[in-house]
């Protein structure tokens, strides 16, 4: 007899039973009654659109399949396609004033006075205690760098800048690579390029009804070309409504894993690729524990785009 079973008034210790009070019988549950909650439901007095019919055949196969709630409506997705033009503005600033010998602060500067001139806010400013507006992350800082004033870029640093926008209640979050002066090495500058076709090679498999494995499995097999690390500590997620929503999107994995890809879901595709270990860390002095670094502490490149799902595939909604 295991350890805490109930038999006739006694339970097992595992040497000898000791007596203890009996517990009132119940009737032992059928089978037939335990069972998963359902995921996807049809609207109400409809009959059930192809749509469900998809969706509802790969949930009986035990995918993992979106709510509904995650598909976002046409008000909803022409709000994320507002926030998107101007996350791609804010982006575009950016590009046009980086430099050798600006600091981080400055690149804040700039990400908020765009969100001030199209009275939008920027996401991660106060977000769990981010103190600034954007991510600046340079060479070995994967993601979630603050901009700080003794931050200077030289020339050859690659650095990362990740925003995103929050119009009419409405989240778009897009990141952009920058090799500081047009230069730098050949290693760091075949970093920049892969990671950029990663994220490249996830929007191409990202296909209607396909899953968020088949993009961390197309990702991964890419990046072992190079010896290069994806990083395995952050994802993509979906967006839109929320900063931050379902689904996870892995840049590893395996294929038919992980949610169904539905026609009017918004996601991010943002890879972290490391020209070593996929292994990161963050910096015990660090004061606010939020800057993510290479445990090697060699580069890291990462581009990211928010997409929507559509029959065709997906469309980017970010630059």
């Amino acid at each position: 007899m295991r350890q805490g079973q109930w038999f006739l008034g006694y339970v097992g210790t595992g040497t000898h039973p000791q007596p203890t009070p009996m517990r009132p019988r119940h009737k032992q549950k059928d089978n037939q009654m335990i069972k998963k909650k359902r995921r996807w439901h049809c609207l109400s007095g409809q009959e059930p659109t192809e749509l469900d019919k998809k969706v509802m055949y790969w949930e009986s196969k035990g995918k993992l399949v979106p709510t509904r709630e995650l598909i976002k409506t046409p008000e909803q997705i022409e709000g994320i396609r507002r926030a998107g033009v101007i996350n791609t503005a804010v982006l575009d600033a950016v590009a046009e004033a980086i430099h050798p010998g600006m600091n981080t602060q400055q690149i804040d500067d700039i990400c908020m006075d765009v969100c001030r001139q199209h009275d939008a806010i920027p996401a991660c400013l106060n977000y769990e205690g981010f103190p600034k507006s954007v991510c600046t992350s340079i060479n070995e800082v994967v993601c979630h760098g603050i901009p700080k004033e003794t931050d200077i870029l030289k020339e050859g640093d690659i650095v990362n800048v990740d925003f995103t926008t929050i119009k009419d209640g409405y989240y778009a979050d897009a990141s952009r690579m920058f090799i500081i002066g047009g230069k730098t090495t050949p290693e760091k500058e075949q970093l920049v390029r892969v990671a950029k076709e990663c994220l490249e090679i996830g929007m191409e498999v990202a296909k209607p009804y396909s899953f968020v494995g088949d993009i961390g499995h197309a990702i991964e097999k890419h990046c072992k070309k190079y010896n290069y690390g994806v990083v395995r500590d952050l994802c993509g997620h979906g967006v839109g409504v929320q900063f931050h929503e379902e689904p996870e999107v892995c840049h590893y994995g395996y294929r038919g894993t992980g949610m169904l890809l539905v026609p009017g879901m918004v996601f991010t595709i943002e890879p972290m690729i490391n020209q070593g270990t996929w292994r990161v860390f963050i910096d015990a002095e660090d004061e606010y524990g939020w800057e993510v670094i290479t445990e090697d502490e060699l580069p890291s490149a990462q581009w990211e785009h928010t997409l929507l799902m559509t029959d065709h595939g997906v469309e980017i909604l970010t630059y």
